[in-house]
């Protein structure tokens, strides 16, 4: 029978924090983004076609802030495939690169200032997203079925804070397409980590999607 296995506290506290910050798989699939920098497509899309739109402050935070929470992801995740050598971690991380390099696109063509110029591993410039990757690292060693619950949190996480970017900042529509196609990859990366932790025999419980919301996902 299936364990369920939930967070403890010491590790919910700053999720949950994290999570209102913005009021601001194992493989990839095709609604995954495919960013270029060189190209500046984003799945087939180049973002400089479409209209230079004025940039509130509210969606100029939100772009700065989920450059660097995908960042974040990208880190632990290459962290922890460091670690345990599972496949899951480093395809998605590869995914997750993927993710901050579309924000970047979108950065460049609005001329903002990248807290991520000098892409130092486990180092950001937001503090809450620093205390919260020591955190989250701290769960790297104590074994396989953590790291793996940390990467479902993770994604809960993006996918929470980009739906609220959407439905509170976002007019721009080469930002709304961006995130549709980022929190698509959340979904994809959740699933991934669910079906990794039934591997393990572990029933993994959402901690901060609404029931009907991750089973929406998952289903």
């Amino acid at each position: 029978m299936n364990k369920i296995i939930t967070l403890n506290k010491i590790l919910i506290l700053p999720i949950l924090l994290s999570s209102l910050l913005i009021s601001n798989c194992s493989s990839s699939s095709n609604t995954e983004i495919n960013a270029d920098n060189e190209n500046q497509s984003v799945s087939g899309i180049n973002i400089n076609d479409l209209a230079y739109e004025e940039l509130s402050p509210e969606e100029a935070d939100g772009l700065k802030f989920i450059r660097e929470e995908e960042k974040l992801a990208r880190d632990v995740y290459n962290a922890l495939y460091a670690k345990w050598g599972i496949g899951v971690f480093n395809n998605i991380a590869q995914s997750e690169q993927r993710h901050t390099d579309a924000i970047k696109l979108l950065i460049d063509k609005y001329e903002l200032d990248d807290p991520v110029e000098n892409d130092i591993p486990g180092e950001f410039v937001n503090e809450d997203l620093q205390n919260l990757y020591n955190t989250l690292i701290y769960k790297r060693d104590l074994s396989l079925v953590d790291a793996l619950l940390v990467g479902a949190l993770i994604e809960e996480i993006d996918i929470i804070d980009i739906q609220k970017e959407i439905d509170d900042h976002v007019d721009n529509e080469d930002i709304a397409i961006v995130y549709d196609n980022l929190i698509s990859g959340s979904y994809n990366h959740l699933r991934a980590f669910v079906k990794n932790l039934s591997r393990q025999g572990i029933l993994y419980e959402p901690v901060l999607l609404s029931e009907e919301v991750y089973n929406g996902i998952i289903k």
